[in-house]
């Protein structure tokens, strides 16, 4: 202990002091009590200082670690408080350095993994947000230039960006693939070796560009066999992609482990941006994201955050939160393109497509959302929403129209609707409440749905033609078609896919390819009793060679785009549509 007056010189010391300190008790009166102590090294701790020796506080306490004159360190828990009656105040100092040793033992062994002995996920995020902070700090002390700092110059970050740094930060984003089948298939005690060799190879890759100097990096084990690696002061987004890159081939090597020799690869997700104005967590979910993307492009490879695939990502998940509702509140409307006959012109029938009015992001096309509903399960709700609209107003057109020969209307239904709900039963309780013949009811599902069929899709399908109503294979060329299959099928129409029909532009410039396979599927499918149907006709030379090649039906904007039922009831009755 040691009294020092309201000047915050030392007046009196007792022997421990002065052992602690490494000097006689006598020595240590008349000297600042800050600087023996350290109390002057930052503006926070001098500022409560001087306020006790005024007078203005009643305590105050703080750690410093002092320099002893054998060269060791030693951690102190200083005290100062004033006496009573009395001018002066005291100033005591604890030696706390087992207690610090043991705190920071403690805490090393709470924020590193024992597996790896990396730093843990609690770490990795401490130190991102501590980075974050600083960056924010920086920024604001780099403002106008007349406005004076919040702390002094001296205690400023040497790692801001205004005094040399970059102000950026980058996250490596790893993911082992395959890591389970080792662990399912070696055990775990292999599986936490190999985790530690893909520690160590991580380390090693860090070090070796660099960034370990100034303490800039930190490899993290966040869990399971995900990985990170934290890139403060960052140059931009070539230097983490050369750090993904040589992580990449550094894993690719295999790794002998007690004899065993494994190979596995990894996923990478890649960010790096300004840090100011980010959160840990905003800069996480993007790693996350870019993970997963780097996985569903193929693994074993390295993916840089895209904001364009970002915002593509948030409209489809905002699409995904809203589309079952969207179904109840009736956010949802048909279209109707009319099927001609090549032969007379005659519209025969139409294609129902849904639209989604939304009201944040408009008219959506069926390729903004039907693989989205497919994948959640909403298609089953949505198709039995389109089933019934499209049947109904079918019928309503049967009803104005009488004396004219009836539209079939065709609907287009996904695999996932046979395999998730009754999709015989739907048909026939749709068509018994609308009044529509089945022979005026085409089912169309994709090539792929449809030549995978077996079992279950297979008994809907041929119990819906048993039933009358036609099935029609969508987009027919594009897959993997196995024609010997097609005539086991209960198909009635062959719908090809717009990509053979482009390739007869005009004559001069027509791919004699692209009409020779035509030609043949036209005839194959004649011949196993099956009409077809061209889609996406837009001029009038690609509908003059499909009706030559012998195609039946044509589909495209040069009948009509896909327009709203009353427009469809215009062209009941009319006369034929040009061919």
């Amino acid at each position: 202990m040691a009294l020092v007056d309201q000047d915050g010189t030392v007046v009196a010391a007792n022997d421990s002091l002065g052992t602690l300190l490494g000097t006689e008790p006598a020595a240590l009166r008349e000297q600042a009590a800050a600087d023996l102590v350290d109390l002057s090294s930052d503006g926070r701790t001098w500022q409560a200082y001087r306020e006790v020796l005024r007078g203005g506080r009643s305590r105050f306490r703080c750690t410093r670690r002092l320099k002893h004159p054998d060269g060791r360190s030693l951690w102190a828990e200083v005290t100062v408080a004033p006496v009573p009656d009395s001018p002066r105040v005291l100033l005591s100092v604890a030696d706390i350095s087992d207690r610090r040793e043991l705190q920071a033992r403690l805490r090393h062994l709470q924020m590193h993994d024992p597996v790896t002995r990396l730093p843990n996920r609690a770490l990795f995020f401490e130190r991102l947000t501590a980075a974050l902070e600083t960056a924010a700090l920086d920024a604001h002390e780099e403002g106008p230039r007349d406005r004076p700092y919040a702390t002094p110059p001296a205690y400023r970050s040497h790692q801001s960006y205004g005094h040399g740094g970059t102000g950026r930060i980058g996250i490596c984003y790893l993911d082992l693939d395959g890591f389970k089948a080792v662990n399912d298939t070696l055990g775990h005690r292999v599986g936490d070796r190999l985790l530690a060799a893909v520690a160590a190879r991580l380390t090693e890759c860090a070090d070796h560009y660099g960034y370990t100097r100034n303490g800039g990096h930190l490899v993290a084990r966040l869990g399971g066999d995900e990985f990170a690696i934290l890139v403060e002061e960052s140059t931009g987004t070539e230097q983490l992609a050369d750090l993904a890159q040589s992580v990449l081939a550094s894993l690719q090597r295999p790794f002998d482990l007690s004899g065993q020799r494994l190979s596995v690869s990894a996923s990478i997700g890649v960010v790096e941006r300004a840090a100011h104005g980010s959160t840990a967590t905003c800069l996480m979910q993007a790693a996350d994201t870019t993970l997963y993307w780097a996985k569903a492009d193929g693994k074993s490879r390295w993916t840089l955050f895209d904001p364009e695939r970002n915002a593509h990502r948030m409209t489809r998940q905002a699409l995904s939160s809203t589309l079952r509702p969207a179904v109840e509140r009736g956010e949802f409307a048909l279209e109707y393109q009319p099927l001609v006959d090549l032969s007379d012109g005659a519209v025969r029938g139409v294609e129902a497509l849904v639209r989604w009015n939304h009201p944040q992001f408009g008219t959506l096309a069926p390729n903004r959302f039907v693989g989205i509903a497919e994948e959640d399960g909403s298609i089953v709700e949505l198709g039995r929403w389109v089933l019934h609209t499209a049947c109904r107003q079918a019928r309503q057109w049967q009803k104005d129209h009488p004396g004219d020969r009836p539209l079939f209307v065709s609907v287009n239904v996904a695999v996932r609707q046979v395999w998730d709900s009754d999709l015989v039963a739907d048909v026939a309780g749709i068509l018994a409440e609308t009044g529509l013949a089945p022979h005026l009811l085409q089912l169309e599902l994709t090539e792929s749905a449809v030549m995978g069929s077996a079992g279950r899709p297979l008994q809907a399908l041929q119990a819906l033609s048993d039933m009358g109503v036609r099935i029609a294979i969508d987009d027919f060329g594009t897959g993997y078609s196995n024609l010997a299959y097609l005539s086991r099928l209960p198909v009635s129409v062959l719908k090809l896919d717009g990509s053979f029909v482009r390739g007869f532009q005009d004559e001069e410039h027509a791919n004699p390819a692209d009409e020779l396979i035509v030609e043949a599927l036209v005839q194959l499918a004649h011949r196993l009793g099956l009409t077809v149907t061209a889609e996406c006709v837009e001029t009038s030379g690609q509908a003059t060679r499909l009706r030559r090649i012998g195609c039946d039906t044509g589909q495209g904007w040069l009948y009509s785009r896909p327009v709203a039922p009353d427009r469809i009831g215009e062209l009941i009755g009319v006369a034929p549509l040009p061919v």
